[in-house]
């Protein structure tokens, strides 16, 4: 079964559990008219992630609907493979499954389980996937893993379709592109602020470049940037695009040069309630 055709930019959209289901209906059918070919969303404490794809696909006619990603520890491997196989099967073409490992504090405090050694959980899961029986007869979908460090990057290249970073510079673009290789699939998420008020979008930036640090920073490192703990202005400009449309277009053909094949993007605002939809109309008007 071929992969879902993402096109070159998507969206991806982290804040979709602060919605009821009718404002997320409408958001999705927006993301659609306005041109977008993939929307993305993530898993964490709100719904969970099938069930969620489902309503989103139900709400929609042709975009493709992408988990970003769903935790391997929210479901075993049999219920995972069964649910992506359904879905493939019902929306033939627009759904696209994309696993994480998550982070300990959500697997252990929340969840209640004991969180393994990332690249052997995955490994483990990725078996028990492929070994699960299901009864239509229909090809095994395609996947992707969400992956930063080498190792899972490898193996994305080796089990996966390919890999989708999370919150990175265009430095790990290209670091990630040398490691898959050619082939896989690269999709990348770019955080961005649309806003012409520099030092607005610059503050918001900072906020979210802190949280995302922590398990990036000996990654970051690794890229060069040697002082990431302290979250100079450069790192905080290299994590979350700012700006104008226009800046963004740049920001995406940076990653696009460094080897990816899709970027999908992350609107950050001061009101994460409310669905960025003017920020979603001006990317459009630019990017699409």
């Amino acid at each position: 079964m071929s992969a879902p055709d993402l096109g070159r930019v998507g969206i991806w959209a982290g804040e979709m559990d602060r919605h009821p289901a009718p404002v997320l209906r409408r958001a999705a059918a927006l993301i659609e008219d306005l041109g977008y070919p993939a929307l993305w969303f993530p898993e964490t404490t709100g719904r969970e992630a099938m069930a969620q794809a489902a309503l989103l696909l139900s709400a929609t006619r042709q975009t493709v609907i992408a988990t970003g990603t769903a935790s391997v520890y929210a479901r075993d491997a049999v219920t995972t493979a069964a649910a992506q196989r359904t879905l493939a099967e019902a929306f033939p073409g627009r759904f696209l499954l994309g696993l994480g490992i998550s982070h300990p504090a959500l697997v252990t405090g929340v969840r209640g389980h004991r969180f393994g050694p990332p690249l052997a959980t995955m490994r483990r899961y990725l078996d028990a996937m492929d070994a699960a029986p299901f009864g239509p007869p229909i090809p095994a979908p395609p996947r992707v893993l969400a992956a930063l460090g080498p190792g899972m990057l490898r193996l994305a290249a080796e089990r996966a379709r390919g890999a989708h970073p999370l919150g990175m510079p265009v430095e790990h673009t290209r670091h990630a592109r040398s490691l898959l290789g050619p082939r896989p699939l690269l999709a990348v998420t770019q955080l961005v602020v649309v806003d012409p008020s520099r030092s607005r979008a610059a503050e918001l930036a900072r906020t979210h470049a802190a949280a995302a640090l922590p398990n990036r920073l000996t990654l970051l490192r690794g890229l060069g940037f040697h002082n990431a703990a302290a979250l100079d202005d450069r790192l905080v400009e290299a994590l979350v695009a700012t700006g104008g449309p226009e800046d963004i277009a740049r920001r995406v053909g940076d990653h696009l040069d460094a080897g990816a094949d899709h970027i999908s993007l992350h609107v950050l605002t001061a009101t994460p309630d409310q669905p960025p939809l003017r920020q979603w109309e001006e990317l459009a008007a630019q990017l699409l």
